[in-house]
């Protein structure tokens, strides 16, 4: 089914707001905060709206790195086995709408303002974040076009994020570091415990993390969960441009990389494959379908290399774990001259850390203030990097455009160009630079 033919009637009356970008300025302002995490108020609407037992099979995604490429994977490799697919992700990198697609098409902005007019009659004076009306809006957009099988990604945390309302059939949770420490906690055992509030005794979970935290086997074991892990349960090898998957005495081989420049995509990928394996009783999924899917996987900003003046890449590392993959990878491809660091960051990251880790390749630093009240400010990470003694060949820049003209003057053929440290900052330069798709 594609996003077109979705029945897209409002319900009688008038709806508050008649274009999208008006519905989403107004619920960025309707919450008291923008960030508030618990599942009362989304699941009190979501049943309401009779959201909370949907007729299609749920894989939430969980994780503080990969979640969106996993996503991504199911996505296509599902679709490619003929089932009708849903799938939610944030952030998006352009447009709102890239969130909720049916069969990889993003949904359209009636469709959304049609869904959020469902929503706001249905709350009463329920109070909304912006996440959870986007969340609510996936599930009954999902409800609504009669799929068979939706692709959840969590956003924040996992067990009082507002896709936890709805229960998993198949709970995937993907590598875990530590990022939103003042919601989730100070460490890795902390963050796992959040994350793995997505398990449901009564559905198998998959942890494509190398080293899970001891809190996923625990809340696992508390539950009854039957938890998938890595070396244990399944494992994956790499082998030149080709890759083998094993689970038992089920083998996939020769299998297209996902991605020949960023190696922990055949983590995720593993990941994906149990998660569809487990469901195989459900959704069953042939090795067509699965080369096909891998194949196809193709992830905007994620070590995303663009041809320009000089190599231009786009990764949205954004925590320190994605910042120490971007550099390994960096280091992995030939490079003569220097590279050139654009990069804009949240408030609430770590600075220090995602700066220590870009360091080992940055010959130049270009960074700028996002447009956006959760954007740090760049004189203010100017500050950061001088007091960790890397003052050097530091400019600032209002916005990712005046950096990108700057940079495209002085770089060199040689030269490379890395711009990182938020969606916000790669969607930025996406569009200043007429890549969107």
């Amino acid at each position: 089914m594609q996003a077109s033919t979705l029945n897209i009637l409002p319900v009688a009356g008038t709806m508050r707001f008649n274009t999208l970008q008006e519905w989403l300025t107004w619920q960025e302002g309707l919450h008291f905060t923008s960030i508030d995490l618990g599942l009362d108020r989304c699941m009190a609407v979501a049943e309401r709206m009779g959201l909370l037992q949907p007729d299609y099979a749920v894989i939430s995604v969980a994780g503080t790195n990969g979640k969106g490429s996993s996503v991504n994977m199911l996505r296509s490799i599902l679709m490619n086995a003929g089932y009708n697919t849903g799938s939610y992700t944030s952030p998006h990198l352009i447009r709102y709408n890239e969130r909720i697609c049916l069969n990889g098409v993003e949904v359209t902005d009636e469709m959304l303002c049609v869904s959020f007019d469902r929503i706001d009659r249905a709350r009463g004076d329920i109070s909304l974040t912006y996440f959870e009306f986007g969340t609510l809006a996936a599930l009954d957009i999902f409800k609504h076009a009669g799929i068979g099988i939706a692709v959840l990604e969590v956003g924040l945390g996992g067990r009082l994020d507002a896709v936890n309302c709805v229960d998993a059939d198949v709970a995937l949770i993907t590598a875990i570091d530590l990022d939103h420490q003042n919601w989730l906690g100070p460490d890795r055992e902390s963050i796992g415990r959040e994350k793995a509030g997505i398990m449901r005794s009564h559905a198998p979970a998959v942890c494509s993390d190398p080293n899970p935290p001891a809190a996923i086997f625990d809340h696992a074991s508390q539950l009854g969960t039957k938890l998938y892990i890595p070396g244990r349960d399944y494992r994956h090898k790499v082998t030149g441009d080709t890759w083998q998957w094993q689970w038992g005495s089920t083998s996939y081989t020769g299998l297209p990389q996902p991605s020949l420049y960023n190696p922990e995509q055949m983590a995720n990928a593993a990941g994906v494959l149990t998660a569809l394996t487990v469901l195989s009783d459900r959704f069953p999924v042939d090795i067509q379908a699965i080369r096909k899917g891998l194949q196809e996987f193709n992830l905007a900003g994620r070590f995303q290399i663009v041809p320009d003046k000089a190599q231009l890449i786009l990764d949205v590392a954004h925590n320190c774990q994605s910042a120490a993959l971007l550099v390994r990878n960096l280091k992995a491809l030939p490079l003569q001259g220097k590279t050139h660091v654009l990069i804009g960051m949240l408030k609430d990251k770590d600075h220090r850390a995602i700066f220590r880790e870009m360091s080992e390749i940055a010959d130049f630093w270009h960074i700028i203030t996002l447009d956006n009240p959760r954007g740090a400010d760049s004189h203010m990470l100017s500050e950061v990097l001088a007091g960790m003694g890397l003052n050097r060949n530091i400019s600032c820049y209002n916005s990712a455009a005046d950096a990108l003209n700057n940079i495209r003057e002085i770089v060199e053929p040689q030269d490379r160009i890395v711009i990182t440290g938020s969606f916000l900052t790669v969607g930025a330069a996406i569009i200043h630079l007429k890549l969107q798709h």
